[in-house]
């Protein structure tokens, strides 16, 4: 299920170009994390850079954490769980030029094409660019499967 800050057609971007256009259902002020078994947060600029500024996307991604449950990110999405406060002590990859946000917001930036955290209240499966998908999927197929098992 696609959440948005707004339901309906939704531009998704690949870096600042943009991409396909995907239905989204649910709002983000109408999402609860009670309702998903994990959160997987977009990559690019763009995108992660409307989440962050939008209370509710981050007060959901706060109740991720907070309820345990599996957090995937990629690229910039890292922006999100800084504004949330939920990486505080954690292991975490991203885009490169996010690795001073990461550090100031108290994470130890990893330079890997995934990094798995399962020191916090949650798994975080993170992931730098495009071409650590292969990695990242695999990751987060396996943590997502993990937590679904545990539960």
């Amino acid at each position: 299920m696609l959440v948005s800050l707004k339901t309906g057609d939704v531009q998704a971007y690949n870096h600042l170009d943009k991409g396909d256009i995907f239905q989204a259902t649910v709002s983000t002020s109408g999402a609860s994390a009670q309702d998903y078994d994990a959160l997987v947060l977009p990559g690019g600029v763009s995108n992660p850079d409307q989440l962050r500024i939008d209370s509710d996307a981050v007060a959901l991604v706060k109740a991720f954490v907070d309820a345990g449950k599996p957090v995937a990110v990629i690229c910039h999405g890292s922006w999100t769980l800084v504004e949330a406060d939920v990486v505080r002590g954690r292991r975490l990859t991203s885009w490169p030029s996010l690795q001073t946000d990461l550090r100031n917001a108290g994470a130890t930036w990893i330079d890997e094409a995934v990094v798995v955290c399962e020191a916090g209240a949650n798994v975080i499966v993170s992931s730098r660019k495009p071409d650590d998908l292969p990695a990242f999927n695999t990751a987060m197929v396996e943590a997502f499967a993990a937590a679904a098992a545990n539960s």
